[in-house]
């Protein structure tokens, strides 16, 4: 299906790039969903699960993040956040996009979904204004960062002052998606770790949208952010009633393999979460959605969406 197209312009005049999607005229409208995507792609690889939330009456927006897909206004620009606090930015941006998303769509619930990247964005979101929310699902995720990737944000620094906030790194390159790769290895690609379908993993590595290498200071600042949003103090900031949905791969590294997962979910647990559920896919890698279960993967989250809109009374 065709989505439309249009800009938004934020909050510090930055040019975002938005894509909707609208169910058939036909089709009672139930809900709106916003897609946060993960980091070295772009907000078009969701049209197929705007296809099936549409055709199940959900209105569908997803935004290319600073960085990425088409808000990056050059090759230049792809892998860059902001000159400071770029997690920050990039999440105020999806604050703004839902605040006037829930505008145009006046009495919709509404539910932000994020990926990888994009659930950590998400899960800043719901510390900062998940009052705003009728449910959050985070796929792809993880929790408290892994005493390697505490110690990544020193390497990022150290990277950052080496080649220049815009510059890249193969270190990094290498202690992230290099190592996401190794327990596939020998691999067909360098992101075999996406999925068990090889035309999924061959359409992203023929994108030049994506896998590129994000800046130095993309990484400080998606680091920086990882260690905000672990933070108990901060996630006890959460609405405790707000219905959570989290969903991986059992072979997802960025998850380790559930184990970050476990802990995210008992973090939430102890901050005093009471709607938070999940589902693991045994054998799935990192994109789900992508996966060669992708059509189980989608109808579970459809039917999460429609049961938490039913139990709020307002289906």
């Amino acid at each position: 299906m065709q989505a439309n197209t249009a800009t938004f312009k934020a909050s510090d005049g930055q040019d975002l790039f938005v894509y909707e999607w609208l169910p058939d005229a036909a089709v009672a409208t139930k809900g709106l969903v916003h897609v946060a995507h993960g980091m070295g792609e772009h907000a078009a690889r969701y049209a197929r699960l705007a296809e099936a939330l549409t055709a199940a009456g959900f209105v569908v927006y997803a935004n290319d993040h600073r960085g990425h897909g088409k808000t990056a206004a050059s090759a230049q620009d792809l892998g860059w956040f902001a000159p400071t606090d770029g997690f920050r930015r990039v999440e105020l941006d999806l604050e703004e996009l839902v605040s006037d998303e829930k505008r145009r769509h006046p009495g919709l619930p509404v539910f932000l979904v994020g990926h990888s990247m994009g659930s950590y964005l998400t899960q800043r979101f719901l510390i900062e204004r998940g009052e705003i929310l009728s449910g959050a699902v985070l796929s792809g995720t993880g929790g408290k960062p892994s005493l390697l990737a505490a110690a990544g944000r020193l390497v990022a620094r150290a990277e950052r002052l080496r080649v220049g906030e815009r510059g890249t790194s193969n270190l990094l390159r290498d202690l992230s998606f290099g190592a996401f790769n190794k327990p596939f290895e020998p691999g067909r690609t360098r992101f075999d770790w996406l999925s068990r379908d090889p035309v999924e993993v061959d359409k992203y590595v023929a994108d030049p949208l994506c896998g590129f290498d994000s800046t130095t200071s993309l990484w400080v600042d998606l680091l920086d952010g990882l260690a905000f949003i672990a933070d108990p103090v901060k996630q006890a900031r959460i609405p405790k009633h707000l219905p959570v949905y989290v969903f991986a791969g059992s072979e997802d590294p960025v998850g380790e393999k559930t184990k970050s997962i476990l802990q995210l979910l008992s973090a939430y647990e102890r901050a005093g979460l009471t709607h938070v559920t999940h589902r693991f896919y045994d054998g799935a890698r990192h994109e789900t959605l992508n996966e060669t279960n992708r059509d189980e993967v989608t109808r579970d989250l459809l039917a999460w969406l429609e049961a938490t809109i039913a139990a709020s009374g307002r289906a």
